[in-house]
This record gives C-alpha cells, sequence and structure tokens, in this order.
C-alpha cells in the first residue's frame, strides 16, 4: 500500500508564518493527491529534476512535514497556490494524500502568493517571473507601482525585468538557459535594432563579452562618432577609466536604474534614465532624501 502523509501534534511549529492557521476561512486538511491540480496561474515552468527527485526521496522516508497551499474550485477539487514541488514530489514518493491548508483565495491572490512563494525560495526563473509581472498586469489590471508593493521589489526592478520580456525569443531562450545573463538581456534593449541586437546576443555568447562591454558597443551603434576626417563612421572610443565606471555602478545602485556617465574637454554628461514621470519622481525623491541626510 502506498505510504500515507501524516499530521502529527508538531506540524503546526513547520508551518510558515505566512501560511499559519490565522483566519477562520483556513482549514487544515488531508487532501488526497488525485483531489488537487496545478495552479493555473503558476509563473515556474521549470522544476529541476535531481531536486524533484531528493525531495521525493525524502518524502517517501519521513512524509511532508509543511503542508500545501490550496483552494477549493468544486467540490472534492482544490487548486494549488503555493507548493507545487511538494505536491509533485509526493505523488513521485507514491503518497495517496498530502497535509493542505485550504483557503478561499481569488485568482488575482492565487497569482500572487504562487508568484510571492517563488520569489522568496529564488527558484523562479527571471523571465518566468516576467511573465507572472505581465500577467498581473494584463489579466488583473495592476500598475507597476502595485506589483512592486505587494512583492516587496522596487517599481523600477519590476518594470526592467518586465522589458525583457521584449527581447526575442532566441534571445530569451539564451537567457533562461543562462548563456546570457537578465543584465546582457536589458543592455541588448538599448538599441531598436534587431539585426544588431541578434547579432550582438550571439557575440556575447562566443566572446563571453561582460554586461558594460555590451552597453559599450549598444552606445557605439546608437551614437556612431564622426572621424577627424569629417566622413561618418564608428570609432572606438579610449578606454574609460575604472573610477569612472565604479561610480556610475555606484549611482546606478543607489537610484536603482540606468546611469550613464560621459566626459569631454570642458564638461561632462550625467544620464539618469527613467521609464516614466512617476519612475523620475522616486528618483527625485531618492536624491533628496540623501542631500537630507547629509544636511
Amino acid at each position: 500500500m502506498a505510504r500515507q502523509s501524516g499530521l502529527g501534534r508538531g506540524l503546526g511549529s513547520l508551518i510558515p508564518t505566512t501560511e499559519r492557521l490565522q483566519e477562520s476561512s483556513s482549514q487544515l486538511r488531508e487532501l488526497p493527491i488525485g483531489q488537487i491540480e496545478p495552479n493555473t496561474y503558476q509563473p515556474r515552468a521549470f522544476f529541476d529534476e535531481e531536486s524533484l527527485a531528493g525531495l521525493a526521496a525524502s518524502i517517501a522516508a519521513v512524509g511532508v512535514l509543511q503542508p500545501v497551499l490550496v483552494r477549493e474550485v468544486s467540490p472534492q477539487k482544490f487548486e494549488l497556490i503555493a507548493g507545487e514541488r511538494r505536491w509533485r514530489a509526493a505523488q513521485r514518493a507514491g503518497l495517496e494524500s498530502i497535509p493542505a491548508i485550504v483557503r478561499a483565495a481569488a485568482d488575482q491572490v492565487s497569482l500572487e502568493q504562487a508568484l510571492v512563494e517563488n520569489l522568496h525560495r529564488e527558484d523562479l526563473g527571471v523571465l518566468e517571473e516576467a511573465a507572472g509581472y505581465q500577467q498581473l498586469v494584463d489579466e488583473f489590471g495592476q500598475t507597476h507601482d502595485e506589483i512592486a508593493r505587494r512583492m516587496g521589489r522596487s517599481r523600477s526592478a519590476v518594470a526592467n525585468t518586465i522589458r525583457l520580456l521584449q527581447l526575442s525569443d532566441d534571445i530569451q531562450r539564451l537567457i533562461a538557459d543562462g548563456q546570457i545573463s537578465a543584465g546582457h538581456g536589458r543592455a541588448l534593449l538599448g538599441t531598436d535594432d534587431l539585426a544588431f541586437r541578434a547579432s550582438l546576443a550571439r557575440t556575447v555568447v562566443a566572446q563571453r563579452l561582460t554586461v558594460r562591454e555590451v552597453e559599450e558597443r549598444v552606445r557605439r551603434h546608437e551614437q556612431p562618432e564622426t572621424t577627424a576626417q569629417g566622413g561618418a563612421g564608428k570609432v572606438d572610443r579610449p578606454m574609460r577609466p575604472a573610477a569612472l565606471l565604479e561610480l556610475e555602478e555606484q549611482l546606478s545602485g543607489l537610484l536603482d536604474t540606468r546611469v550613464q556617465i560621459s566626459t569631454g574637454a570642458k564638461r561632462g554628461r550625467l544620464t539618469v534614465e527613467f521609464a516614466n514621470l512617476e519612475d523620475l519622481e522616486r528618483i527625485y525623491r531618492v536624491i533628496i532624501d540623501g542631500r537630507e541626510d547629509i544636511d
């Protein structure tokens, strides 16, 4: 007979704070695995097979120690909100039932809770994260500010993550496979020349370019300089000082957006990118708050 999971007296202490039975509408029950189905709004598309096999072996040995979170969608039918890895592993381990917290949850809450759980576990791919954010925008009309507040992210971080969905399928595949980073993807979005973008993405893989190198190549492509002979053409600029690059990076981190510093013979230019007026106001507040701290 297949092994049954148990609900021991000590189980309550193993339930995360976010899943404790604080609402009268929540119930801790033992549900048949066959009555549970995956979350319609599950943002994660990939489950590591080796990790899943390890969890299944652990569950087969000691049972499920942490309940999954579900909502009832019809009599004797439940949908996962959080805990799909545990549910999948329990199936592999041959369990017939699994401990579950049954909670009333609307579609929007279901998606948000699934996203939050995966984000907190840091095992959600950046493109899956972007797709989840976009789903909140498209299906539930949430703004980037609302998503940022609910997910514990900055507004610009949410916006920059969603922007990755503007990349072609081929480049997104490179990110998903780990051949280039999300930072490379954001740098590639600096050009609207799709052919150049695709070519540069291949160069990133072949030559292992850094994000800074990609940004520089995009800049040179977008802003061709005039040669000393007066003819138009692209020329390489001298190597930028390391101190300047470090300052750029520090400002980018402080303002949570892309910052570029350019220098000339008599003057320089500081370029701070912003997504919209709300993001510009956020940057202004960061600068003003910093000035007040100095004063």
